[in-house]
């Protein structure tokens, strides 16, 4: 086995820039507190990390399945209050609300997405926008002392007893739901088919299914993975702040998801992750000096620069700088070589 993962590693991880890169950052990732343990950086960096399971949920559905989903926050505040709601009647530990809070997630997921099976992706979006918005407007109007009204419900229990600990739980989640969604939507993937059914989907539904393939099931199959990990991600991001707030279903908590996306790369699992490690980092970094007035104001220009200069997102535009597909065997390779290190096809 370890042999396996050397040569693996040897062979496809150290001859590729891109994969090189992913590979240092999340070694970075997980040595950040042997750097530092100060109150604020630690903080970026666990929410960051809770982010970036949102974000890559959103890319799933909505970039590879081509579900464009403005609602997003609906999974994410429905696991917040399905694992609140779980410690404050029944008193569960997090142990059992969180993985409970995204099935409860994935079910709404499933539920949501019936009406809007048959539409087209302008009015699924316009669907989709309005459902986090009838929830947070239920949940302010229910008695206080079932699910807390205007102020959410506060006090729940910690997701660990030190920041450390939580940043470690919440990071390994968060590798662990990136590989996951990474590999549910690799299309070259010899063993999962679903990447390939998506990209085929979002391409082209009416073809899809004239091939035999049913779009529905795979549509709802979409829904259920984007759901289950964007309220997985709510489900821990209530425990780390210990509580869970109607504001998590503001749809600007649907459309940060999309700007992050947007902004790395959307149809690139990796893009998702660098946009939320850049953006969230950089903007929540700015509140710290005199800019903060100015902080949306920033972050708008800088969206508008890439939509201009790099649409297909920062992440993809640094890989076509550092990588290059043989046109014969579809093999990445470092931008610098003349020939392919496996077929030997000239690259220039």
């Amino acid at each position: 086995m370890l042999k396996r993962l050397l040569k693996d590693i040897r062979f496809g991880v150290l001859p590729v820039p891109g994969r090189l890169l992913a590979v240092v950052f999340f070694v970075f990732v997980f040595i950040f507190p042997l750097l530092t343990t100060a109150g604020y950086p630690m903080r970026l960096m666990t929410v960051a990390a809770l982010f970036t399971i949102f974000a890559v949920s959103w890319d799933v559905l909505s970039g590879y399945s081509g579900q464009v989903n403005f609602g997003h926050a609906l999974f994410f505040g429905a696991g917040a209050y399905g694992s609140a709601l779980l410690y404050k009647h029944l008193g569960w530990p997090p142990a059992a609300t969180i993985p409970l809070g995204a099935l409860i997630g994935t079910g709404i997921g499933v539920v949501t997405c019936f009406p809007a099976l048959r539409l087209r992706p302008p009015y699924l979006s316009v669907l989709t926008m309005a459902f986090p918005l009838i929830l947070e407007r239920i949940l302010r109007s229910i008695p206080i002392d079932i699910a807390g009204g205007n102020y959410g419900i506060r006090q729940i229990p910690a997701l660990a007893d030190s920041p450390i600990e939580s940043y470690y739980i919440i990071v390994v989640l968060m590798t662990i739901s990136v590989l996951i969604m990474w590999k549910l939507t690799d299309a070259g993937s010899k063993y999962v088919r679903t990447g390939l059914i998506f990209h085929a989907i979002r391409e082209d539904e009416i073809a899809a299914r004239a091939t035999g393939i049913n779009t529905i099931r795979y549509k709802i199959l979409a829904f259920a993975i984007g759901g289950f990990f964007a309220a997985l991600a709510g489900t821990l991001f209530a425990h780390y702040r210990e509580m869970a707030s109607p504001a998590y279903l503001a749809l600007t908590q649907s459309f940060l998801a999309i700007i992050w996306v947007v902004f790395g790369g959307i149809v690139s699992i990796y893009g998702a992750v660098v946009g939320v490690y850049t953006l969230y980092v950089v903007l929540d970094f700015i509140r710290l000096t005199p800019a903060d007035p100015y902080r949306m104001l920033i972050m708008t220009v800088v969206i508008i620069v890439i939509l201009l200069f790099m649409p297909e997102g920062v992440a993809v535009w640094i890989r076509d700088k550092i990588e290059r597909e043989c046109p014969r065997c579809k093999l990445g390779n470092a931008a610098w070589r003349k020939e392919c290190r496996a077929c030997s096809a000239p690259l220039r």
